[in-house]
């Protein structure tokens, strides 16, 4: 999936386009908060632990459960290029290169 369309809802500005979006796009709110936090501590899990309230454990798996989303959609945008190119290439269809790209996104 790919954002195409951005709009200002203040001014109603909309621009179209292909936009990329990174794996930090894709984090919630509050994970990207955590990882700003973490940048901020110098990536240092002590130095986390005693500026917020999340105990060492929770910070660690926090960072683990991070570290495999990143793996997991990594693996997932690499498995989705190779369906566009195998679609570039002729070798599978329109339809068959749309059901496989659904079922990688979960859709």
């Amino acid at each position: 999936m790919q954002t195409t369309a951005m709009g200002c809802t203040v001014c109603g500005v909309k621009i179209e386009g292909n936009f990329g979006q990174t794996f930090f796009d894709r984090l919630t709110p509050e994970d990207q908060k955590f990882l700003e936090q973490y940048l901020l501590a110098g990536f240092s899990i002590k130095t986390l632990e005693q500026k917020s309230s999340l105990g060492y454990a929770a910070i660690r798996s926090r960072l683990d459960r991070l570290i495999a989303d990143y793996k997991r959609l990594t693996k997932m945008d690499a498995q989705k290029k190779a369906v566009l190119e195998q679609l570039r290439t002729g070798e599978i269809g329109v339809a068959e290169a749309k059901e496989k790209i659904e079922r990688l996104s979960g859709d």
